[in-house]
């Protein structure tokens, strides 16, 4: 007999997949032959991409504009399997090219389950978000953020999720805009880490997230156990994670070296990061990153407490640095310091020696709140949404420039001046690199323009990539990064890795011609060295215009290892390179 709380998706019916599967097959052909892993054959009309076998054949129109950045017509897509009609498969196209593709056979049911749930997700996308792109334009911060649809650019396997049911999706996930109420664990202090920030003490870091009745609340919790409130740390909770907290760590709980105190009476939204909250009902209050213990593009979701040990020291010295800097200050640059953070090790996982999920599963960190930086007339957004289309096509972009009543031209360059020009004067003044793609950056606009932004995710992030002198506690931020990588941190992280995309759209919405773009590209780095005179040696070290520059490439990552598909701790040498890209900024 069926259950009766068993039903059937709504999202995932024929309709809906074959619009997911035909944007996805298009940006798996884009980004696959970006990679140089597929190699697309000129025809009179267009493209031909066959199966190694040549049994299905996939045939489209593209324009391939600098950056080897495929434009591909969606609805050109077309697919022939052993010379008949057939529907475009995701799935298929990756068994298919599964060789070329270099996924190792025992990755091969991960890497498509994660693309089943890219589909799956894009389907839910496409029956639930009605926004338009001109609404959206001058829509608040978190609207903008949870009508977001595609997740990242470059990455094919991007919203894989793996672990949330449908029923968790519409709980947890951050395009159904739910209100989330985080769960509050109490954590017995000799086996918790808590590091704060400078000039922040745990009584003020949990005044500041916690009212006072919600603090006598959970210290009654304790009480009536018959323990010590003073004994105990809290620690914030995605309420999925407590389902798997009850299995993996129920001899701590048994032992009540872990209790559950409750839900915490604040509404969260989530983030495009899926694991961390804006707090709804208090703005002014820390955005909350939670471990979660879901597989995503490369990675399970968890925090390690022993990584997250030193984010606060490192988070004030990246703020420091970066408000000392006259440069940097004129440019309006600023960060979101990441204030606390709090991880449980008193388990037998972390007497185990090397790296486990188990050992990530129990941790949080404090985010400082954009809101206070907002002045007036200003307002925030992801920097993913100038990515973003609508269901009709339209780009959230376009609508942004109509509204501002700029030329695209004279909108792009100033969001340029606010993005490009102090992310160069931090490489080139500080030997200092971010992440800093759209979900890491947060857009300051006024009158639809962007004037500043602010970054985010610093302590995972960041890294110092010289021999300059660092405090002992911010030791971890440094990175031993070879020269010729260095630049990478424009040529890949910013422009590769977001730029290329954005000119894309505005390409093929015909705002800005792709080539006019990359010249404004290149003036803002060729201005930032003209007014930098004392950094000419830096200057020629990076020589970030020179001809060409090494081909990272991202789904190559994640293709060889979907389960992780970067050492954290020694990013630069689980890089994947296919030969030289010619820069768009040379010349």
């Amino acid at each position: 007999m069926t259950s009766p709380t068993a039903t059937h998706p709504h999202h995932l019916d024929p309709e809906l997949l074959a619009r997911a599967q035909r944007h996805l097959v298009a940006k798996a052909i884009a980004e696959y032959s970006h990679e140089r892993l597929l190699a697309p054959e000129p025809t009179a009309d267009g493209w031909r991409l066959a199966s190694p076998d040549g049994r299905s054949v996939h045939t489209f129109t593209a324009e391939v504009l600098p950056l080897e950045h495929w434009l591909v017509d969606e609805g050109s897509l077309a697919r022939t399997v052993d010379g008949r009609p057939a529907p475009l498969d995701a799935q298929a196209l990756v068994l298919e090219h599964a060789e070329a593709l270099g996924v190792p056979p025992r990755m091969q049911p991960l890497y498509l389950e994660e693309v089943a749930a890219t589909l799956g997700a894009a389907c839910w996308k496409l029956a639930h978000r009605t926004e338009t792109a001109a609404e959206l334009a001058v829509a608040d911060h978190q609207t903008v953020e949870s009508a977001m649809t595609e997740g990242h650019p470059g990455f094919v396997a991007n919203n894989g999720r793996i672990g949330f049911s449908p029923a968790d999706h519409a709980a947890y996930a951050p395009e159904a805009g739910p209100d989330v109420h985080l769960l509050w664990l109490a954590a017995r202090r000799s086996g918790a880490r808590l590091s704060l920030g400078r000039g922040l003490t745990e009584d003020a870091l949990y005044d500041a997230e916690l009212d006072q009745a919600t603090r006598a609340a959970f210290a009654e919790v304790l009480r009536g156990r018959g323990l010590d409130p003073r004994d105990f740390l809290c620690l914030p909770l995605h309420p999925w994670q407590w389902q798997r907290v009850g299995v993996t760590f129920g001899p701590d709980l048994a032992r009540e070296d872990l209790v559950l105190l409750g839900e915490g009476p604040d509404v969260h939204r989530p983030q495009q990061s899926i694991r961390t909250f804006a707090n709804t009902s208090r703005p002014d209050r820390s955005f909350v990153k939670t471990a979660l213990s879901v597989q995503n593009m490369g990675f399970v979701r968890g925090l390690s407490p022993a990584y997250m040990e030193a984010t606060p020291a490192i988070n004030d010295w990246v703020a420091d640095l970066v408000a000392g800097d006259p440069e940097l200050k004129a440019t309006g640059f600023t960060v979101l310091r990441e204030r606390a953070a709090i991880g449980w090790t008193g388990d037998v996982y972390h007497r185990v020696e090397g790296p486990s999920a188990q050992k990530k599963m129990l941790a949080a960190l404090w985010r400082e709140s954009a809101r206070p930086q907002v002045g007036d007339g200003e307002r925030l957004a992801s920097m993913t949404s100038l990515l973003h289309r609508d269901a009709a096509g339209d780009s959230l972009v376009g609508g942004l420039v109509a509204a501002s009543g700029l030329g695209a031209r004279e909108w792009v360059a100033s969001y340029l001046e606010a993005y490009v020009r102090p992310l160069v004067h931090c490489l080139l003044a500080h030997e200092l690199a971010f992440m800093p793609h759209g979900e890491n950056l947060v857009l300051v606009l006024r009158d639809h323009v962007v004037t500043r932004v602010v970054m985010k995710d610093i302590g995972e992030e960041v890294a110092v990539m010289d021999d300059q002198p660092l405090p002992a506690e911010v030791e971890r931020a440094r990175a031993d990064v070879p020269q010729d990588v260095r630049s990478l941190a424009l040529h890949t992280d910013v422009m590769d890795g977001y730029l290329r995309h954005l000119a894309g759209v505005l390409h093929a919405d015909g705002l800005l011609d792709a080539g006019d773009f990359w010249a404004l590209v290149a003036d803002v780095v060729a201005r930032h060295e003209a007014d930098h005179p004392e950094l000419a040696d830096a200057a020629a070290r990076y020589d970030l215009r020179r001809p060409e520059f090494r081909h990272s490439c991202l789904n190559r990552l994640q293709l060889r290892n979907t389960l992780q598909m970067v050492d954290l701790t020694d990013q630069a040498s689980s890089l994947a390179f296919a030969g030289t890209m010619p820069n768009p900024l040379a010349g």
